[in-house]
């Protein structure tokens, strides 16, 4: 037997060939050559790289089988799917770099190409198809199958997160049920470069009788998807990235770039800011900075150093360092804001000779004190102590009466910085 050269071939029919005894089909069949025909043929397909070794128990699961079901087993054929990848050999010698940066450098200037194709294609079109997500009273579903799928699900996160209600609906699974996610105020937004992927044609019905606008991203306008489009945005390419034309490279770029740009065309009409963008990511970094204000985080009560005017130098230390924050304000009766000290003033004292035991906090203080109202973002707040070089700051009401404090610290525990 002409057996095939590789190892795992050689283990695949070595396993069934090491037989003591006759099997059952073999018996049944009366004839002697049934099994060495079995891995004849197993042996021919692995050498020709057309079916996996690794599907050997189901060889053997079908071989019994045929025993049980009086077959003859020239007749066994193994079902499509379990044909495995051709088995290659690993290449002789791994690559340089200037080819691996060179491929590299070819796929982004091919995905940079694709993109920038699609600018000189927007027209009436895609201003119909922000009109008809503007006016959506119920959501936007966005549905493809296989790369195009990923893609539409990354479109209905982006949508979602900037003021237009999305989901994905998996083409696959609206015909086993899901259908009936999608409702006469929705819109659907159906991506397919050929225009021909089965799954979304078999939604066009459904979607036709509900009234529901389709607006389709496909590479080909002559397609069924969008011969049945309300709205077609044409995303074709010339050429994918892959060498080869096959694998959904700027294809799948040129997609998602259309679909951000109906993303920010939609948000900038809505009037969609970024406090709106933060209620929707509180979890996030981006979140926290847009979100938390100066009161979430700044101390108030017996955590927040003052003194009066006339407070001993020497007393204001004390406060100033049992309370931790590097200053204390300095207030008059009601409280309003008369001045701050901190570890700067302190230095700038001991270079005049002060004596911490005679002199008071109206002689040391700096009177021009760096405030902020506790409505303001807690970012803001960051902003202010960079532009002016101090790390922490007074919190004041309209009054400049004193209520809380804050410094860089504050601001890292919450995530702000």
């Amino acid at each position: 037997m002409d057996l095939a050269p590789y190892p795992l071939a050689e283990r695949a029919v070595d396993e069934l060939v090491a037989r003591q005894a006759a099997q059952s089909l073999e018996r049944r069949a009366h004839d002697p050559g049934v099994e060495m025909r079995l891995v004849r043929r197993l042996d021919d397909d692995l050498g020709r790289g057309q079916r996996g070794a690794d599907q050997l128990g189901d060889l053997r699961g079908m071989h019994a089988g045929a025993a049980n079901w009086g077959m003859h087993a020239s007749y066994i054929t193994l079902p499509p799917r379990y044909h495995a990848a051709p088995m290659r050999p690993p290449p002789a010698s791994p690559p340089d770099d200037t080819t691996l940066l060179a491929a590299a450098r070819r796929t982004l200037a091919s995905e940079q190409a694709g993109i920038a194709a699609l600018g000189a294609r927007l027209d009436g079109r895609f201003a119909a198809a922000c009109r008809a997500l503007l006016a959506c009273e119920g959501r936007a579903i966005v549905c493809g199958m296989g790369k195009s799928g990923h893609i539409a699900g990354k479109i209905a996160a982006t949508l979602a997160s900037t003021g237009t209600p999305a989901f994905f609906l998996h083409p696959a699974e609206a015909g086993h049920g899901d259908l009936g996610m999608i409702a006469r105020p929705d819109v659907l937004l159906a991506l397919s470069n050929s225009g021909e992927t089965a799954e979304i044609l078999l939604l066009l019905p459904h979607v036709k009788r509900l009234g529901v606008p389709l607006i389709a991203l496909t590479g080909r306008a002559d397609s069924s998807l969008a011969q049945a489009a309300d709205i077609v945005l044409d995303v074709s390419v010339d050429q994918e990235a892959c060498p080869h034309n096959l694998a959904p490279t700027t294809s799948t770029t040129a997609a998602l770039a259309m679909g951000d740009a109906l993303a920010v065309a939609v948000l900038e009409a809505r009037g969609f800011s970024a406090e709106d963008f933060a209620r929707r990511h509180p979890g996030g970094t981006l979140g926290r900075r847009l979100l938390l204000r100066v009161e979430d985080l700044m101390r108030t009560g017996a955590a927040l150093p003052r003194v009066g005017p006339d407070t001993l130098l020497a007393a204001g230390l004390v406060e100033m360092t049992a309370k931790g924050l590097g200053l204390t304000a300095v207030v008059d009766a009601a409280d309003h804001v008369l001045g701050v000290f901190t570890d700067g003033d302190l230095r700038r004292a001991l270079d005049r000779h002060l004596d911490v035991h005679t002199t008071t906090m109206r002689a040391a203080m700096t009177a021009a004190a760096r405030t902020i109202e506790p409505q303001q973002l807690a970012a803001a707040a960051a902003l202010l102590m960079e532009q002016h070089r101090v790390t922490a700051l007074l919190v004041v009401d309209g009054n400049r009466r004193l209520i809380g404090a804050l410094n860089v610290h504050d601001l890292m525990r919450g995530g702000v910085v």
